[in-house]
């Protein structure tokens, strides 16, 4: 009689590669091991980690889909390892650290200084009005559908896995991405932001911004939080358009 609780035994392909070790070349391992229910990927890179290769690296904190830091290439696409069910994936699983950003070793990339960079181009601030500068100045109530509008983009974890999977940015250097783009429709939502679409053309209005998006949208493909990316980006092309043809 066959054994229905038999688990799967799953075969892992990790890329390994440590840039800051002399003579670390980029190569697959194999790893294996038994499957467990509800196993996520994080499970079973934690367990690989402790009873088989203490030295693999990758990056985790929240374990909840909230911090973006086990974003890696799952099978070919972007995605994270804490919300990966192996149960959805094949008994013969590849992983890859995500590209475009600066690998640091094996799955471990450093998005967070792209982000920063980013944040800093792109000024992801509010630019608070002049009259409202004033500390006893009164903010007035936001309305709750603009508020919701506001929460939904600023739901963005910054994983890198729209940054990851967009053809643009692996062609342009300067590419802002999804993530840059879906930041500045915030902030243009935001009516305490004091900047105008003319603003926002002199930040996006170029082959880097907004007109260098090719429309494949596989960034709101592998968006983790769900961002409606694609509508974000349509609709700053038409408003940024408008400005530019003035």
């Amino acid at each position: 009689m066959t054994d229905q609780t038999a688990h799967r035994k799953l075969s892992f392909r990790i890329l390994r590669y440590n840039p800051q070790e002399n003579g670390s070349t980029p190569r697959l391992q194999r790893y294996e091991l038994e499957e467990a229910d509800g196993m996520t990927l994080f499970i079973a890179l934690n367990e690989i980690r402790e009873q088989q290769d203490p030295s693999l690296q990758f990056d985790f904190v929240c374990r909840a889909g909230i911090c973006g830091s086990c974003g890696m290439m799952i099978n070919g696409r972007p995605g994270l390892a804490c919300r990966t069910l192996t149960r959805n994936l094949p008994p013969e699983i590849t992983l890859a650290p995500l590209p475009i950003f600066e690998l640091i070793g094996d799955l471990s990339v450093n998005t967070g200084r792209w982000m920063r960079d980013l944040g800093e181009r792109l000024e992801t601030w509010v630019h608070m009005k002049a009259g409202e500068l004033d500390l006893g100045h009164i903010e007035e109530t936001m309305d709750p559908d603009l508020a919701e509008q506001i929460y939904l983009l600023d739901r963005c974890i910054e994983c890198g896995c729209c940054v990851a999977a967009c053809g643009t940015a692996r062609m342009r250097e300067d590419f802002v991405g999804a993530v840059g783009l879906s930041k500045i429709a915030r902030f243009r939502l935001d009516p305490r932001d004091a900047r105008t679409d003319a603003d926002y053309y002199e930040l996006i209005g170029d082959d880097d911004g907004v007109f260098g998006c090719m429309s494949l949208l596989a960034c709101h493909d592998v968006c983790p939080k769900n961002l409606p990316l694609k509508t974000q980006i349509a609709f700053l092309r038409r408003k940024i358009a408008a400005v530019g043809i003035k």
